[in-house]
């Protein structure tokens, strides 16, 4: 599957900088996606970080550097200067799945998450030390209505009010990029107000069967036993009106998010190996692919921790389009906010952002 389109190499250049590439910093960095989407477009990473070893070995496996560990460990002043800072901070503390989760278990979410739930607040101390000229960020949708609302508030109120930072935000849908119905929320922001529009969509995307394999594996084929147990539960909670299910793609269409818990069973995207055949699941290539990631792209850990790292990752294309508009962004004069009111101030969680796109449980 190719990568994201090139754009123009001269928007990465730094007019304050002399005609040097702008720097931007990856934070929570994973596997890399930001960093390939802004390098394609001429930018330089100058920090990386990731505390999960897994993640930080396949990152130096195709960047030929390991990123820092634990950014709560790392002083603000240690932390190189930069134009942009990056970063996808963790979503499991505002996630649905995961709010779900740890409420059954009794444990916090959000913000009282004590292990990953402040962890944007790590941003706004590197915002507030360095002061780059914009930044972009990605979370589950959730993170807007977390909390009924009040969890994205606390954000934007310090990107605004105590950072002084002009926010866009919008929630993307990656289906016109990658065969996936995958959707986000990105906010970017500027220290001076920028002419800065969200990139328009492609009018049609790819479909499943782009980014499959022609003989993949035998290992991936379901096995009767695991096969039975999925119909079962899913027919369970249909009996009891809920929504779990296993989703079977006949490659026609577009797959359902892929998550980092794909390793345990596969259940969301399964392929359809025909009438009277197991499913099977998607190959870590192709999860891969279904992420925007380039057949070059080296994968050296295990297929579970593979599985792991591109369900967490960011959809590549759309990062690209994302920083080709940031850059453009950037590229421009400053101007007063009343001058490009439509994308300041806070999007409705229903008005500029794309419509959810219900994908039916069962054979699609």
């Amino acid at each position: 599957m190719p990568g994201p389109r090139p754009a123009r190499r001269s928007s990465a250049l730094s007019a304050a900088g002399g005609g040097q590439p702008r720097r931007f910093i990856d934070l929570f960095c994973g596997i890399g996606g930001f960093r390939m989407a802004f390098e394609r477009l001429g930018a330089q990473c100058v920090f990386s970080s990731d505390w999960d070893k897994f993640s930080r070995e396949t990152y130096t496996a195709n960047f030929g550097e390991t990123p820092c560990g634990d950014i709560r460990a790392v002083a603000a002043e240690e932390v190189p200067a930069h134009d942009i800072l990056c970063g996808g901070f963790p979503c499991q503390p505002f996630s649905l799945a995961g709010v779900s989760k740890k409420k059954s278990l009794g444990r916090s979410h959000g913000f009282d998450d004590a292990r990953q739930g402040n962890l944007f607040f790590e941003i706004a101390r590197l915002l507030k030390h360095h002061r780059p000229a914009a930044f972009v960020l990605e979370n589950v949708k959730n993170l807007q209505s977390h909390d009924q609302g009040r969890t994205f508030g606390v954000i934007h109120r310090t990107l605004t009010e105590e950072l002084g930072y002009t926010v866009h935000h919008r929630i993307i849908d990656a289906r016109a990029w990658v065969p996936q119905h995958r959707e986000r929320i990105f906010l970017v922001g500027f220290r001076e107000p920028r002419g800065f529009s969200f990139p328009v969509p492609p009018p049609q995307g790819p479909v499943l069967r782009s980014i499959l394999e022609r003989n993949p594996p035998d290992k991936y084929i379901l096995t009767d036993k695991l096969w039975q147990y999925l119909l079962g539960y899913a027919a369970k909670h249909a009996a009891r009106g809920n929504g779990f299910g296993c989703s079977v793609f006949d490659g026609a269409g577009v797959a359902r998010t892929l998550s980092a818990r794909y390793y345990k069973d596969g259940s969301e995207i399964l392929i359809s190996r025909g009438a009277g055949c197991n499913p099977r699941r998607l190959t870590p290539r192709e999860c891969a692919r279904l992420m925007g990631y380039p057949d070059s792209y080296q994968i050296p850990v295990s297929d579970t921790q593979a599985y792991r790292q591109f369900g967490n990752s960011v959809a590549v294309p759309v990062v690209a389009a994302l920083a080709e508009s940031v850059m453009a962004a950037l590229d421009g004069p400053t101007c007063s906010p009343d001058e490009n009111p439509a994308e300041l101030s806070m999007v409705p969680a229903h008005g500029a952002s794309p419509q959810p796109v219900a994908v039916p449980l069962g054979r699609t």
